[in-house]
């Protein structure tokens, strides 16, 4: 097999400003790029996107990417624009002329990326040959199988594809899917040879926390308070209970919005769009929000209610964190939950299999061992050490010696042969003499009755933990059998120690754990002046302000300080373009920074003070080239100073700066484009033949000047 890492690696950083692959991406697009077909487990922020991105990079023709959300699309695309890579989505939003155009492209080589729904692929018959196909991408894999959380019957017309493209790798990619639905994705797709990559599912970033769901709003309003400045999601099961939440919050002074099936399809892309942008600060929202959105700044997730299954769970709270920084995750945990999704699941076709995950998720809620192993363990990963990051282990209870119990239990299971659920390894335990037990002659076994001395609820704790511990596992697709993984044999055949803790009593489960506030915020430092600065430019450009830079990398620009481009693009997300269109703000902002930080003691240099040197410059004479030489900065840094303080009212000959000729067209852009938001759509009417310093400065003018 070939070796690409001295191919890739510029590349990576070119487009995606990143010096080194995270997980298996190298293992995972080098397999690709050997024309494998592949099968990628990889949780929400662990990188999947760039398993594809970067071989279309290299790939002759387009790169096929079928998404199940416009508003993903949109994301993903607007992302790899953003770097400098071409792509396009194709959907029933747009118009003939529209579509007709992409497939002209496509016919031309100039799309790396085409994202398309599978409702919208026979639109694409015109280019779905190996002359312009080179990869098949399946995002959100899950959706083709009804073993998955979130099964979507437009996906099982997926197949023809392999037939259609026999010598094009398809690569199908999600966060979430367990044993049963992998080996659905793979029958589904007809890849069944497809190299498999399982990534790591632990996001030790979040912290998980789990609540008894009584007076859920005073504590939602509490832990809200405690992160004033963080954007974040509560998941609710209903419509009403997401409308009753915003109202309460907004009375607090938070900007919030509800999203639900029961808004139109412009409001509901309203509240999505004001979130990605910062706009709005939080979203009380039933499951159907959230779906690749690639909001890296999101702090927090909250469940109103607990979510039907571990996928899904998992899913949504990996919506947080995606940029590495540390992130919450808060559960509200009730028995009128249980019952209500009991309900739901009720008279569906998969209703068994839909019980089995609820009772798991329901196991999650009530565990008293770390939660980190529970979710791992679910996934087939297991951790030998507790993570130290939930409330379990932030709030440990009292364990005792549980070697024995998880003996009887584990060699109960094994002398069913793996064939019986837990209730069943539990009456064989307790010794019972129901009709179950006798037809099946379990009587006779070994180990029936022996823990008749413990309670029927006291052995389900056990085997609960025991689970969680991955010591065993429930096999959904097998009718719920428990089977005994690898560890079990340590525990039945090497003696190895396992804890086990007492159920807790209704008061303990009722308690409220302790909070964990997030740092407060200050606003002077230079995290928050390059956090506005990205925000202004978001604003400008009509783009969402992670798509600029995302939190971890104004991290490391605080903490880091480049003032000098070469600098700047050793920072972790800084690519060529980004350095280009956005290196000199960034760094200048710095500089800003850094020359007032010594002169702290004495007096604080404000930041309109160094616009006002710039001014009183300019009004003795000096050119904006020659001021820049006098004060050691960029010509465009001293055009932004002049155009901020003319904006504020500051007398000036303006016109020195731009010639009437600009001012006069850019007016007529704003016209012809009904008054646009943000620099971004001028940008563009000019085919980036004028700079957004113009444009800007233009429209200072005009607005100071009433042109219009």
């Amino acid at each position: 097999m070939p070796d690409f890492h001295n191919e890739l690696i510029p590349y990576l950083k070119k487009y995606f400003g990143f010096d080194r692959f995270r997980q298996q991406q190298e293992a995972i697009i080098t397999a690709v790029l050997n024309k494998d077909d592949c099968l990628v487990i990889m949780p929400t922020g662990g990188g999947k996107s760039i398993c594809f991105q970067l071989p279309a990079l290299l790939f002759k023709g387009t790169t096929l990417v079928i998404s199940p959300l416009i508003a993903l699309m949109k994301d993903q695309v607007d992302g790899l624009n953003a770097n400098g890579i071409p792509a396009a989505f194709f959907n029933s939003s747009q118009s003939a002329q529209e579509q007709q155009a992409i497939l002209d492209s496509t016919h031309k080589g100039e799309l790396k990326l085409l994202y398309v729904a599978p409702e919208s692929l026979q639109g694409l018959s015109p280019i779905l040959y190996e002359e312009y196909v080179s990869c098949v991408a399946v995002d959100e894999a899950h959706c083709i199988s009804s073993w998955g959380h979130d099964f979507r019957p437009s996906y099982q017309q997926l197949g023809f594809l392999k037939a259609s493209l026999p010598q094009t790798p398809i690569i199908a990619l999600t966060a979430t899917a367990d044993k049963a639905t992998r080996q659905d994705i793979l029958a589904q797709l007809q890849i069944p040879e497809a190299k498999q990559f399982l990534a790591s599912f632990d996001r030790k970033n979040i912290s998980l926390e789990v609540r008894a769901a009584h007076d859920r709003v005073t504590q939602i309003l509490q832990f809200i308070e405690q992160r004033p400045n963080e954007s974040g999601i509560i998941y609710c099961l209903s419509r009403k209970s997401t409308e009753t939440l915003v109202e309460k919050i907004r009375n607090s002074g938070f900007k919030v919005a509800a999203y639900h099936a029961g808004l139109d399809f412009d409001s509901r892309n309203k509240v999505q769009e004001d979130f990605i942008f910062d706009k709005t600060q939080i979203v009380c929202a039933t499951i159907a929000f959230g779906i690749g959105i690639d909001k890296s700044n999101v702090r927090w997730v909250i469940h109103y209610n607990m979510p039907k299954n571990i996928e899904g769970y998992y899913q949504e709270i990996g919506r947080s964190g995606r940029d590495g920084l540390a992130a919450h995750a808060l559960l509200f945990h009730s028995y009128a939950d249980v019952i209500q999704l009991q309900r739901f699941a009720s008279g569906a076709t998969n209703e068994e299999v839909q019980l089995a995950k609820l009772e798991r998720m329901k196991q999650f809620s009530e565990a008293s061992s770390c939660r980190r192993k529970i979710l791992l363990s679910y996934f087939g990963e297991y951790l030998q050490a507790d993570c130290g990051n939930c409330d379990v282990c932030k709030n440990p209870p009292q364990f005792f010696d549980g070697t024995v119990i998880a003996q009887k239990i584990l060699s109960t299971i094994a002398r069913l042969k793996e064939s019986e659920a837990t209730g069943t390894v539990i009456d064989v335990l307790r010794g019972a003499q129901n009709t179950n037990i006798l037809d099946k002659n379990y009587q006779q076994i070994k180990t029936y009755g022996i823990g008749k001395d413990i309670s029927w609820n006291h052995w389900q704790h056990y085997a609960i933990q025991l689970i969680n511990q991955g010591l065993c596992e429930i096999a959904f697709h097998k009718n719920n059998v428990l089977r005994l993984t690898d560890l079990a044999k340590a525990v039945l055949f090497n003696n190895t120690k396992v804890q086990l803790s007492q159920p807790l009593s209704k008061e303990e489960q009722m308690a409220v754990r302790k909070e964990s506030k997030s740092k407060p915020i200050n606003e002077n430092s230079l995290f928050e002046k390059l956090r506005q600065l990205r925000f202004q430019i978001s604003l400008e450009e009509n783009i969402p302000a992670y798509l600029v830079f995302n939190d971890a990398t104004l991290k490391e620009m605080e903490s880091k300080k480049p003032v000098s481009s070469e600098a700047f693009k050793e920072i972790n997300g800084v690519g060529q373009r980004k350095l280009e269109v956005y290196g000199e703000m960034f760094i200048n902002e710095i500089k800003a920074f850094v020359e007032t930080v010594p002169q702290k003691k004495k007096k604080k240099k404000r930041k309109s003070d160094t616009a006002l040197e710039s001014y009183e410059l300019f009004k003795v004479g000096k050119t904006v080239e020659e001021i820049a030489e006098i004060r050691g900065l960029k010509p465009n840094t001293i055009l932004a100073h002049l155009e901020k303080l003319y904006h504020e009212g500051k007398d000036m000959d303006i016109y020195q700066l731009i010639s009437k000729e600009d001012v006069a067209k850019v007016a007529e852009a704003k016209k012809e484009l009904q008054d646009p938001e943000g620099l971004k759509p001028y940008f563009e009417y000019f085919k980036e033949e004028v700079e957004y310093s113009t444009i800007r400065l233009a429209l200072s003018v005009i607005e100071r000047e009433k042109i219009l």
